[in-house]
Order: C-alpha cells, then sequence, then structure tokens
C-alpha cells in the first residue's frame, strides 16, 4: 500500500468536518454586526442609548417597530433611497449591457486598432477615482447635469465600463469559435450570435460582473457626495447627514443603516453561485 502524500492528507484534512464547522463560525463571526444593527433598530430610542443591542437577547420584550415607523415618516431617507435604487440599477444595467457588447467585439470581431483600444481600455483600470473628481465635475457643471442622478449615473457608468469589458472580452474569447462559426453559417448575424449564443454562455461572468457593479455603486459615498444635492442624494449621504445634524437620532440612523447593509447582501446570497461559477470559470485572468 503506497504511502499517502502530504498533498494528499492536507486536501483530506481541507475538506473534512472540522473545517467546516471553522467556516460556519467564521460566517456567523462575519454576520454578528448586520445581526447586531438588526436587533438595535428594533429596540426602543431609550434603550438604544442605555445599554448594548445584546440586552435584547435576554429582554425580548424591548423588539419593536417603532423606529421603522419613524423612518417611514422621515422624508429625506425614503427619499434618498429611492435616488439609491434610481442610480443604482440604472448603473449596473448599463455597464453590464455596454461591457458585454464591447468585450464580445473585442473577442470575436475584427476592426482596425483592435488590440491597441483594448490594452488602453485595460491602462483605464489603474486610474483612481479620486484624480478624475474635479475635472468631472466641472464638466458635469458646465453642461448642466452636476447635482443630478444623470450626473452621478454617467460617472459611475464611466469607471465601471473598463473593468467590465476586461472581465467580459476575457470570458467571451473562452468560447469555442466552432460554436460561433455553427451559428454563423446556420444565418445568423453579430447581433443574433451576441444576444442568442454569446450573453447565455456568459451568464456566469455577466452575473458576477453585476454583482461587482451593484455593491460599489450601492455603497458608494465618494462619488455621491460630490455630485449629488439634496434632492438627489442617495442613502449612504442621508445617513451621514442625519450623523452630522442629529448625533443622537438613532432610532432613524439604526433601520436606515440596517436596509443600506441588508438590500446588498440579499443581492450577493440571490445570486452567489452565478458569482462562482463566474470568478471559477476563468473570467478573471
Amino acid at each position: 500500500m503506497t504511502k499517502e502524500s502530504l498533498g494528499s492528507r492536507l486536501a483530506s484534512f481541507v475538506s473534512g468536518g472540522l473545517v467546516r464547522v471553522f467556516l460556519i463560525v467564521v460566517g456567523l463571526f462575519w454576520l454578528i454586526p448586520t445581526i447586531g444593527l438588526l436587533l438595535s433598530s428594533l429596540r426602543p430610542p431609550e434603550e438604544m442609548s442605555a445599554s448594548g443591542w445584546w440586552e435584547v437577547l435576554s429582554k425580548p420584550s424591548q423588539l419593536t417597530f417603532e423606529s421603522y415607523d419613524k423612518l417611514l415618516g422621515n422624508s429625506d431617507i425614503t427619499d434618498s433611497i429611492l435616488n439609491t435604487v434610481l442610480i443604482t440599477v440604472p448603473a449596473t444595467v448599463l455597464v453590464v449591457m455596454i461591457g458585454a457588447l464591447a468585450g464580445y467585439a473585442f473577442a470575436w470581431m475584427e476592426f482596425p486598432g483592435r488590440d491597441w483600444w483594448f490594452l488602453g481600455v485595460v491602462g483605464l483600470l489603474v486610474v483612481p477615482v479620486q484624480v478624475a473628481l474635479i475635472p468631472i465635475a466641472e464638466l458635469f457643471g458646465n453642461i448642466g447635469i452636476f447635482g443630478s442622478l444623470i450626473g452621478v449615473i454617467l460617472f459611475h457608468v464611466g469607471f465601471g465600463l473598463p473593468f467590465a469589458v476586461f472581465l467580459l472580452r476575457n470570458f467571451f474569447a473562452e468560447i469555442p469559435r466552432e460554436l460561433l462559426e455553427a451559428a454563423r453559417l446556420d444565418g445568423a448575424g453579430e447581433l443574433r450570435l451576441f444576444f442568442r449564443v454569446v450573453m447565455p454562455l456568459g451568464g456566469p461572468a455577466i452575473a458576477a460582473l453585476g454583482i461587482f457593479q451593484f455593491l460599489w455603486v450601492w455603497n458608494d459615498m465618494l462619488v455621491a457626495l460630490i455630485f449629488t444635492d439634496a434632492d438627489s442624494q442617495p442613502i449612504t449621504v442621508a445617513l451621514q447627514t442625519q450623523v452630522r445634524q442629529f448625533g443622537n437620532n438613532v432610532d432613524v440612523l439604526a433601520p436606515g443603516a440596517f436596509i443600506s447593509m441588508v438590500i446588498p447582501l440579499v443581492v450577493f446570497f440571490a445570486f452567489q453561485r452565478q458569482f462562482v461559477s463566474g470568478v471559477m470559470a476563468g473570467a478573471v485572468k
């Protein structure tokens, strides 16, 4: 009987039940801030100020939806949640669609300077957001969209596209050429080929990109703080304004912060299978 190698023993240990238990414990530990914020948002304001959220574990009678009722009556917070949706959804959809079209073009279409154009897109990945804030703010002011939802969406789309093109181009390039040639022989044009063949095959990578973009835009505060005004600010800026103006306004801050946190978590867990598939399929090289 051959002696089991060190690598095989390590692989067996990693896949064992002890490691799984450890990972579950780590996952639960990672969720503690979210659980604590949820329980805090369900406590009366005077209890939140007097003690920690863990007190509710021994006194469940403290649980109440009073803070959420007050939140729904705060127009600044409710309007900011709507603004966040109006910013995040278009910015995510536009980046995914334009990035997919450009990725397909760079992967399978021949045009002059294709490789040089792609190198230029890759070079844009290293440009930090902070460098472009002032010049783009001045540009948006000159064309009259500074402080509007459109300006924030365009900024996020512009800075999300280089990564989207890079990610999807690498994924689409792995599609077998024979499959595309067979579709062309059947009379499929480029658009039909893209929507009927490439898009379904690129589902995992597209889902991974959508999650990346959604989380980045939803949780953004820097860009929103600069490019929005009082009527267009998202939830991140609205909560920061509440902290600055009403330092003890925890009965609004706690439920607002939980809503801001839980929606990205729901999106991530809902599409985690596609996210893992997109990453493991070699979309990022």
